[in-house]
Formats: C-alpha cells, sequence, structure tokens
C-alpha cells in the first residue's frame, strides 16, 4: 500500500530538478502524474522533451504519468494542465504548483523584463494552475490538496532577487487565504521552501565545494512534500514548511508584543517604546 493510492497528482515544472524527484517518488507511492515541464532553461528560454523522458522513466518502473508542455503562467495552459488529468485519470487529488524561473539580478541591474517574467511564471503561474483545479474539486464536491512552491528569499531575503522573492513571498499570501477559503470545500493548502541543489543553483561555486551536496540533493526534500500531499498530513493547512535533506521546519509570520496605547501618539512614543514594537536584535 503506497500513501497516494488512487490519487492524481498534477506537478509543474517535473521535468528535472525538484519536481521531476517529487514525481517519480508519488507513482512509486501509486498515484498517477501529469508531468508539466516546458523544458525551458533556467531563464525560461527555449524547449525540450523533459517531461516525456521523465514520463518515460515512471512508466518504466511500473507507474502511470503523462506528459504535459503548456505554460502554467496562462489560464489557457492552467485549464490544459487539468484536462490533462481529467481526460488521462478521470478526476485531480493533488496539485504541486513547483514551476519556476530564475532571473537574479541586483535590483537596480533588474529590467522590467525580468520583474514581469519571474512574477509571471512563479506568482501568475500559482494563479493560473490553482484556479481550474480549485474549481474542479469545488464542484465536483471532492476533497484536495494543494502545495504552492515558496523559499526562504520571499520569506527571509536574499541577495539579488528582488523579483523572485517578491513572487515567493506573494504566494506565502495565497496559501494564507486560500487555506482559509479551502476549508468549507475540504481543500487543504500548504507551502512549500524548498532547499536544494537544482540546475537554478549549479552554477554557484560555494555550492560545488560544498560537503552538503549530497544531502541537499532534490530527492531529499521529495519525502517531506510527500508527508504535506498525504493524509498524513490531514490536520494541517495554511502552514508552509522548510524542507531539505537537513531540515524539516515550520516557517511562520510573527508580531512582536507591540506597543498598546490609546491614540493620539507621537513618533517620539514610538521610539520611547521601541523595544515593545520591534523584535529584539539578533545577536551578532
Amino acid at each position: 500500500m503506497g500513501l497516494l493510492d488512487g490519487k492524481v497528482a498534477i506537478i509543474t515544472g517535473a521535468g528535472g530538478g525538484l519536481g521531476e524527484a517529487y514525481a517519480k517518488l508519488f507513482a512509486k507511492e501509486g498515484a498517477a502524474i501529469v508531468v508539466n515541464d516546458l523544458g525551458s532553461t533556467v531563464d525560461g528560454s527555449g524547449a525540450s522533451a523533459a517531461a516525456e523522458k521523465v514520463v518515460a522513466e515512471i512508466v518504466a518502473a511500473g507507474g502511470r504519468a503523462v506528459a504535459n508542455g503548456d505554460d502554467v503562467s496562462s489560464m489557457v495552459g492552467g485549464r490544459n494542465i487539468l484536462r490533462s488529468a481529467i481526460d488521462s485519470f478521470g478526476k485531480v487529488d493533488i496539485l504541486i504548483c513547483n514551476a519556476g524561473i530564475l532571473r537574479d539580478r541586483t535590483f537596480a541591474k533588474t529590467s522590467e523584463e525580468d520583474w514581469d517574467l519571474v512574477l509571471k511564471v512563479h506568482l501568475k503561474g500559482a494563479y493560473c494552475c490553482t484556479l481550474p483545479v480549485w474549481k474542479w474539486l469545488k464542484d465536483n464536491g471532492r476533497p484536495g490538496v494543494i502545495i504552492l512552491t515558496s523559499s526562504t528569499s520571499g520569506l527571509f531575503g536574499n541577495f539579488g532577487q528582488a523579483n523572485y522573492g517578491a513572487a515567493k513571498a506573494g504566494i506565502y499570501g495565497l496559501v494564507r487565504v486560500l487555506s482559509i477559503e479551502g476549508r468549507k470545500y475540504g481543500i487543504r493548502v500548504m507551502g512549500v521552501a524548498p532547499n536544494a541543489i537544482t540546475r537554478m543553483w549549479a552554477d554557484i561555486p560555494e555550492i560545488q565545494d560544498d560537503e552538503r551536496v549530497s544531502a541537499l540533493r532534490p530527492e531529499n526534500v521529495a519525502p517531506g512534500v510527500l508527508f504535506m500531499a498525504s493524509d498524513l498530513a490531514a490536520d494541517h493547512s495554511g502552514k508552509v514548511l522548510a524542507v531539505s535533506g537537513e531540515e524539516i521546519a515550520e516557517v511562520r509570520m510573527l508580531k512582536a508584543e507591540g506597543l498598546h496605547l490609546k491614540a493620539p501618539y507621537t513618533a517620539k512614543d514610538v521610539a520611547t517604546h521601541a523595544a515593545s514594537v520591534f523584535f529584539p536584535a539578533d545577536p551578532k
């Protein structure tokens, strides 16, 4: 018995890296998989048969999978990805929005094209893929699981990734809102902030020399995402997990104790009580 026996999972960006690792593990655990991928390069250009290759490997291992090459960042693409699941397997139970690109620049060097394309693929892509699945689950009275991919770059910040970080922070907000709206329909929504060495990070010298390389393989993130998608996490929604081969931990937005007062107040009042307004400074 697999953890996902009888389930159908759509996984975007599953032609390599994290998505491929998810697809192969989910198939091993009994799910039928829609492997979506354009097969583009890291910056979003070009195309290849990456999805077909992953499907062939899943089928050769005894699993069930179909390839889909639609663009996640358009509503037509999102609807077609859902249609692949319905036409091939009759339903959908799980959606993992994993597709993404990078166009890293310091903020002053980020072009409008770099900004728009990264937000289009990550944030709009989450919308375009989630909405058709959401409506199908809701209209058919079926429970489901939606996992959106955030990042520590958006949750904590990272140099040179203003566009990527903004998109991933937006996904955190989407997870929180959809988890509230999904309660009445039995739709669980979670976020994952994965830490793995994929082709997105392959050119970073520090990582290539890192002794932690084997621990940070995509295959070591996949079990945490499997947990999130399975009934083992049935009591969890609206939460974001940072997942790697080294740790799994929930990431939350928190509020400090705060200054409780009655208006009017002055800017100097805030400064005087700054210790209550702000969290303690991080030790240096």
